[in-house]
């Protein structure tokens, strides 16, 4: 294994992962607004535009590494290694970490009793 293969492969510049989360994001809310819900009972369950970023970071890890799903070790390294590889994410990184949003279904906290 080369040294290239082990080092993990930035996928592109933060600005263009922001616009397309930013995309992605505008999408959702837009359905969501055409399917008849109401955003003051959805738009706080919804991930920051940095949020999504780290989680396509991490969705892109977690398929590098065959598609398996982290424990809570690897979870926390993973995550850790995105807010050192792109510095702007810290604060989206550590809140994702922390158990305060541990309400919203898409959270990234790996907890012992998940199905």
């Amino acid at each position: 294994m080369t040294n290239d293969e082990r080092m993990p492969r930035r996928r592109a510049s933060l600005e263009l992962l922001r616009a397309e989360a930013a995309d992605e994001l505008a999408v959702v809310i837009a359905e969501r607004l055409r399917g008849g819900e109401d955003p003051w009972a959805f738009m706080e369950d919804l991930p920051t535009v940095d949020e999504l970023v780290v989680f396509t970071l991490r969705a892109e890890n977690i398929e590098a590494n065959g598609g398996v799903r982290p424990n809570a070790a690897r979870n926390y390294r993973v995550l850790r290694q995105i807010a050192l590889d792109y510095p702007q994410l810290t604060e989206a990184v550590w809140r994702l970490l922390g158990d305060a949003d541990t309400h919203r279904r898409w959270d990234a906290t790996v907890r012992a009793d998940a199905p």
